[in-house]
């Protein structure tokens, strides 16, 4: 789901740019912002996981992702899906470093390799799929499917996670804020100045703060 989720909504974009009354450029921001969270969120799923449990933190992000899907395909307005889109990629960005993160907690070295190369197949193919699976959806059913059919994988995922996930915790100790928040600020400027190379040619003043 959380890969899906990267390149699924591309395709799809005039129609939902039609279907919410805003221009196809617009749309920019909602397909920035789920990627933005995610990488600003990232960094603190090793905490959680250390601090909750991998099973507790891993449902969470399952439910969180979601009921950020369902928002997505509810939503009437394009302040709406921006909304939706980062509940979305808080949780999905616990997804596949708490899963990774199970992995090297049980696996011992010589099966590692093995482990990780079998669980990163599906997220491989993610990327790969998602325009083609947006685009049939978009033409042939409606562009609200897009993330509607994330509903029944999050609750078999959900499902599984409470029958076979590992429940592990680690070393307690105090969360970074200031390194957070820093990596936080830095991430959005310099996506920020990526978008206003791209859109607004400004100062060079300008890109360099």
């Amino acid at each position: 789901m959380q890969t899906l989720d990267s390149t699924i909504v591309n395709t799809a974009v005039p129609r939902i740019a039609a279907d919410l009354g805003v221009a196809p450029l617009a749309l920019k921001t909602a397909l920035t912002s789920y990627v933005l969270t995610l990488a600003i969120c990232i960094p603190a799923s090793p905490w959680l996981a250390d601090r909750f449990g991998t099973r507790r933190v891993f449902g969470l992000s399952i439910i969180v992702f979601t009921l950020g899907s369902l928002a997505c395909g509810l939503a009437q307005s394009l302040p709406q899906l921006v909304a939706a889109r980062v509940l979305q990629g808080i949780g999905g960005a616990l997804l596949m470093p708490v899963g990774r993160y199970v992995l090297v907690r049980r696996f011992g070295r010589s099966d590692l390799v093995r482990a990780m190369s079998f669980v990163a197949i599906p997220g491989l193919l993610g990327p790969a799929l998602g325009p083609v699976i947006g685009g049939a959806l978009s033409e042939y059913a409606h562009w609200r499917w897009i993330f509607l059919v994330n509903l029944p994988v999050g609750v078999l995922g959900w499902w599984l996670n409470r029958r076979a996930m590992p429940d592990l915790h680690g070393e307690r100790r105090p969360f970074d804020w200031p390194g957070f928040v820093s990596f936080a600020v830095a991430s959005a400027a310099l996506l920020a100045t990526a978008e206003f190379l791209a859109e607004h040619r400004p100062g060079t003043w300008i890109v360099a703060a």
